[in-house]
């Protein structure tokens, strides 16, 4: 499957998947005005690729500003499916890198975060 790298705008965030070494990424803000058809075909190739798996590791990293409400449910389903391929017996790591000072973001990953019991979760605070 080729990587999938698009490039974040004023609405719509990094998308950067690395099927080969089953690294990915999402970074930057995301309300963008069709989110369905924003994330709807590089989510749909990443479910794929993941439901293929049966070993080895994967890490995704979510370094995310803002989202808005509808976002919000694009990054629960992500969960849910690396959730999914954990209890499949991959190795998950997810990390979520926020701005030391961002009490919203925090709140949000430590929310997510305790959603899960298969994958590896990782708070990453910087700054």
């Amino acid at each position: 499957m080729d990587n999938i790298k698009i490039a974040r705008s004023e609405r719509t965030p990094e998308i950067d998947f690395d099927f080969a070494a089953n690294r990915f990424a999402l970074r930057g803000e995301s309300y963008p005005e069709d989110v369905p058809a924003f994330f709807g075909p590089p989510i749909s190739s990443l479910e794929t690729h993941l439901k293929g798996l049966t070993d080895g590791q994967v890490e995704f990293n979510f370094e995310m500003i803002y989202f808005n409400s509808t976002s919000a449910k694009v990054v629960m389903k992500l969960f849910d499916l690396l959730e999914s391929v954990a209890g499949n017996g991959v190795a998950v790591v997810i990390n979520w890198h926020f701005q030391a000072d961002d009490d919203n973001m925090q709140e949000l990953g430590e929310e997510f975060g305790e959603d899960l019991s298969a994958a590896t979760f990782n708070m990453c605070p910087k700054g």
